[in-house]
């Protein structure tokens, strides 16, 4: 019989049968939250790996509770707008301008979330004053006050600084393309 004790010194034996199965299994483990969905003809079969090539192929991935099912058969070439401008090359005046607006719209939102961030805060600041009996013009609480009013007021100004030079930016493309149109009926 082995002495775990000897050979493992202090260390207890529920911690190195862990060790040991997660230093031979670590791998196993690793894969185990995608799987391959193989189909030919009328028949399914599930696998850990790729499937042969005559068989059609669906990845199923299961990661932090949600189970999403894609069909890696088809090559998915989706162009990131900032990576197509990087590369210099164009995209269409119509996507621009449904990214410019997405984008406002994205910023407009935000600041909803901000204002409703500010109103959340002031409350528990409310709270605070209360259980501690202060009044309302009490020095830390004014100084508080201000502070969160500053902060989000600094976060709301930049966003919609950001949303005029983007409605600006927009503007100028539909001017564009109007002039454009404008010249094309001559």
């Amino acid at each position: 019989m082995l002495d775990y004790k000897r050979i493992c010194g202090r260390m207890p034996i529920r911690l190195l049968i862990t060790f040991i199965i997660v230093l031979f299994m670590g791998p196993t483990f690793a894969s185990a939250n995608t799987i391959y969905k193989c189909m030919k003809d009328n028949k399914i079969a599930f696998s850990q790996t790729v499937c042969p090539k005559e068989y059609r192929q669906h990845k199923i991935e299961y990661q932090l509770g949600i189970t999403t099912e894609v069909d890696s058969d088809k090559v998915v070439l989706k162009e990131d707008p900032l990576k197509a401008l990087l590369k210099k090359q164009t995209i269409s005046k119509e996507k621009l301008i449904q990214l410019l607006d997405s984008e406002v719209y994205r910023l407009k939102q935000e600041n909803s979330y901000f204002e409703i961030l500010r109103a959340s805060e002031i409350q528990k600041l409310d709270r605070n004053r209360y259980w501690h009996k202060k009044e309302k013009d009490d020095p830390d609480y004014v100084e508080d006050l201000a502070e969160i009013n500053n902060r989000f007021d600094e976060l709301m100004k930049n966003n919609r600084h950001v949303i005029i030079v983007l409605i600006e930016h927009k503007n100028k493309i539909l001017a564009e393309s109007a002039n454009d149109g404008a010249i094309a009926k001559e």
